[in-house]
């Protein structure tokens, strides 16, 4: 099963996706937790480039994420899928379509279509949303990246897809209030989780 935690920044879809991790564990469930950008070593280098490197034009920032995505779902989660493990991904590919589409104003259905190919067409079979307004969110970071860094507008922008994205394909996803505390919203992640495993 693979599961992907997306939200706007600050809304801790990380510490959600720690705390459910230990607990299917706990359920007996064999677990890989993995994360956009940033898997692996060329991941690493790449997560570098885009959250602490120079400015980048938009869609250089664009490219920089696909070709991470391309080799994260071919080196690490489809074999961890065919393994049979849950797949817990902290941001993929709805990510680049709400930042560089519906707040960065590229193409959206441009980005649907390079992420078909970036993920050799694999979809999650779970998206969970944990959402809160920006201000709160960035209220919460204490050292910022470039793309934290943003102005709100950009993070407004960047709440809006996320809702709209999630209107779209309501069989997929989830979304949860993470103006909780973090256990309250690990716990809603978890129990979203456990319900679709039960119905594989």
């Amino acid at each position: 099963m693979f599961v992907t935690f997306e939200g706007p920044e600050g809304s801790g879809k990380s510490t959600a996706l720690r705390a459910v991790s230990e607990w299917l564990k706990d359920a007996g469930h064999e677990v890989l937790e993995t994360r956009e950008p940033g898997a692996g070593e060329v991941g690493k280098k790449i997560r570098d480039i885009l959250l602490h490197g120079e400015e980048l034009l938009g869609t250089t920032e664009t490219f920089l994420f696909l070709a991470d995505r391309s080799h994260h779902i071919k080196s690490i989660v489809r074999p961890a899928l065919s393994e049979g493990k849950v797949v817990l991904c902290d941001r993929h590919a709805d990510s680049t379509v709400v930042y560089q589409g519906h707040a960065r104003g590229m193409d959206v259905g441009l980005l649907r279509e390079l992420n078909r190919i970036a993920t050799d067409g694999l979809k999650p079979d779970l998206t969970l949303l944990i959402d809160l307004p920006p201000e709160i969110g960035l209220g919460r970071i204490t050292n910022k990246d470039r793309l934290d860094a943003e102005p709100l507008e950009f993070h407004e922008k960047v709440r809006h897809g996320f809702l709209t994205e999630a209107q779209l394909e309501p069989g997929r996803w989830v979304v949860v209030d993470g103006s909780h505390d973090p256990a309250s919203t690990a716990a809603a992640c978890f129990e979203s989780i456990i319900e679709r495993l039960k119905g594989n």
